[in-house]
């Protein structure tokens, strides 16, 4: 092919290249046969049923339908005995495709038709890269590509020249903010800690209230009680230092308690 193309002669490269596209779909084709037969033998057990399998009903239909199509003995043997363990209706509907079972990849690659224009064409780019020849279609595409290329930096030209001028980011001078954060601050003496200052705990305890029970008991002594006591003295306590407010308080509880005691 490649000969052809640099010779020039490309309408009989492309009638040549449609025997390299059969053959590829071809093998394409019997590497899908190959993993439907996988899938029979991991599941042969499931072949012993009169009935076909839902698991197997395609592998089964995809085997019957394509078998004819290609050259391989094996693979028509295979197809003549699932043929004959699921009977006739079974073949045919799978050779007509009634319920739509097989994929469409498999009735792709057995269709007996020639390969499309555009399938051919890119066979002949791919062989005219890999060798180095002309080809005019790819030479049409890498114009395509250059025309493509030159109007998209016409464009950008046409944008860097329209007069407006280039903005630049402010400096970060203008942003007090970010300057505290990436200067480092300077520290004076005033602001480094004391040592010696003792530090106030953040946590204050508050002093326990009084008790309910007068830690200090005192009896309160009433007036006149009291006049009774500073106007009755003792002839023995006449000349001596004056009693004091302790002794008061003795002599007004055991005043009381005679007086209880009547």
């Amino acid at each position: 092919m490649a000969e052809l193309l640099s010779l020039g002669k490309e309408e009989s490269a492309k009638i040549r290249v449609e025997n390299i596209v059969r053959e590829d779909i071809y093998v394409e084709l019997l590497e899908m046969l190959e993993l439907y037969c996988e899938l029979l033998l991991a599941r042969i057990g499931l072949l012993d049923k009169k009935e076909c399998d839902p698991g197997l009903e395609e592998a089964v239909k995809t085997i019957i339908y394509s078998a004819p199509h290609t050259d391989l003995k094996e693979v028509n043997s295979v197809r003549d005995i699932l043929i004959h363990k699921f009977g006739a209706e079974f073949a045919r509907s799978a050779i007509e495709n009634e319920d739509n079972v097989i994929p469409e990849k498999i009735t792709k690659r057995t269709a007996v038709e020639a390969p499309s224009q555009e399938l051919v064409s890119l066979y002949l780019k791919e062989i005219a890269k890999a060798y180095e020849v002309p080809f005019s279609e790819l030479d049409d595409e890498i114009d395509n590509e250059l025309e493509d290329l030159d109007e998209d930096d016409e464009d950008d030209d046409d944008e860097g020249g329209s007069g407006k001028p280039i903005q630049l980011e402010e400096p970060l001078e203008d942003y007090p903010e970010t300057e505290r954060m990436s200067t480092p601050r300077k520290l004076s003496a005033h602001s480094l800690p004391n040592p010696n200052e003792v530090k106030k705990s953040p946590i204050s305890i508050r002093p326990p209230h009084k008790s309910s029970d007068n830690p200090n008991p005192s009896v309160k002594i009433p007036d006149d009680v009291q006049k009774n006591v500073t106007k009755k003295k003792r002839p023995s306590d006449v000349g001596t230092k004056p009693t004091t407010k302790e002794d008061n308080d003795l002599d007004a509880l055991r005043k009381r308690f005679e007086a209880l005691k009547r």
